[in-house]
């Protein structure tokens, strides 16, 4: 009964998702419409009010995840910037988004100068090396920057380590609210930063 209940729920999330656009841009060009919440599953994209909160946002990774970003695509909607993490590979991801006062590799140590104001930390979890998932790792530009957006100085880096993908977004505000969630087919990891 549960496996019919499991199946019947992933079936609808699919149907769902194949309806679901967020009108696929690259980097350097506007991103997706906005999620409606904050939830780590959302599939539809209509906002209703700039994020508030610029508290710590946590989830987990589907126990399956091996993913690798595949692209950076940054934009602009009333209210907020919006970045976009392409993902491929298998799974769902998990992260850790929050302010940092410096941006720090993962496993180096080594100090990334980030423009902007503030730093905000990407940690998307479940990852995998491009070797592992077997899927092309983003080779754009580095930071990727859109100057139609400019309250994003520049998305940095996305370095795997230890099952964990670091990114650096450099926000020109003094830390604002953001909201993260994720879209799929294909998945994503969609963080909004509130704009003034």
């Amino acid at each position: 009964m549960r496996n019919r209940m499991v199946l019947a729920i992933a079936a609808v999330a699919a149907l769902l998702a194949s309806c679901s656009d967020d009108g696929g841009s690259t980097a350097n060009t506007p991103a997706a419409t906005p999620s409606t919440t904050p939830s780590t599953t959302g599939t539809m994209a209509e906002a209703t009010t700039a994020p508030r909160d610029a508290a710590a946002k946590r989830s987990t990774a589907s126990g399956d995840a091996g993913l690798t970003v595949t692209d950076i695509r940054i934009g602009h909607q009333p209210g907020f910037d919006r970045v976009v993490y392409d993902l491929g590979g298998k799974g769902t991801p998990g992260w850790i988004v929050q302010y940092a006062d410096r941006a720090v590799q993962d496993g180096s140590g080594k100090l990334i100068e980030v423009a902007g104001n503030s730093i905000l930390e990407v940690q998307i979890l479940g990852s995998a090396y491009p070797f592992d998932s077997a899927v092309t790792p983003y080779a754009g530009p580095d930071p990727a920057t859109d100057p139609s957006v400019p309250g994003i100085a520049g998305v940095y880096r996305t370095t795997v380590f230890e099952g964990t993908t670091q990114s650096f977004i450099g926000v020109n505000a003094d830390r604002p609210g953001f909201t993260v969630s994720t879209l799929t087919n294909p998945t994503r990891l969609v963080i909004d930063i509130a704009t003034p």
